[in-house]
């Protein structure tokens, strides 16, 4: 009798998860298409990293209007990547932001680590940030920020992500 119970709750529970998988899947579908026939949907997809469904939820944060930010820093401080610099006296203290916006910092941070596998570009600048003893994740909010200047630069200008202008090769210190 119990075992009879508990298996019709088990299935009830199966019904409420797939109907609740089903909805998640439906959504999807109407996002992309709301997506691709949004006048930027190149721009966004451009970049390495962004399929439709975070270049969606990217422009969801960000929004369409050319003059929402004066400028790329203050799009990168919205989205928690520009640093803070707290000065006093002879001190002085970089830090990362905390006030942001969660969720244009959730997209940048699975947008970052996706890039770093198709990007080598990306990778570079991560790894020359590794090396000068960032960790992972003040490397990728350094990604992140160079990935929002550029697409900052890309909607005002109406051009798509070029790889070889957005890292341009490192040049050699000299002596």
């Amino acid at each position: 009798m119990a075992e009879q119970a508990m298996g019709r709750q088990a299935l009830a529970l199966l019904k409420q998860l797939e109907a609740a998988a089903q909805a998640a899947d439906d959504l999807a579908e109407a996002t992309r298409l709301g997506f691709q026939q949004h006048p930027q949907m190149t721009i966004f997809t451009s970049f390495p990293g962004l399929g439709e469904l975070p270049a969606a939820r990217l422009l969801a944060e960000i929004g369409d209007d050319a003059t929402r930010f004066a400028d790329a820093r203050g799009l990168k401080a919205y989205a928690g990547a520009a640093p803070v610099t707290r000065a006093s006296g002879k001190k002085l203290l970089v830090l990362h932001r905390k006030v942001k916006n969660q969720r244009l910092a959730a997209v940048g941070y699975l947008w970052t680590f996706a890039a770093l596998r198709l990007s080598t570009g990306a990778r570079a600048h991560y790894d020359r940030r590794c090396v000068a003893a960032d960790r992972h994740t003040a490397a990728q909010r350094h990604l992140l920020n160079r990935f929002l200047g550029c697409r900052y630069y890309c909607l005002q200008t109406g051009q798509t992500y070029a790889e070889d202008q957005a890292f341009l090769a490192a040049q050699p210190i000299a002596a």
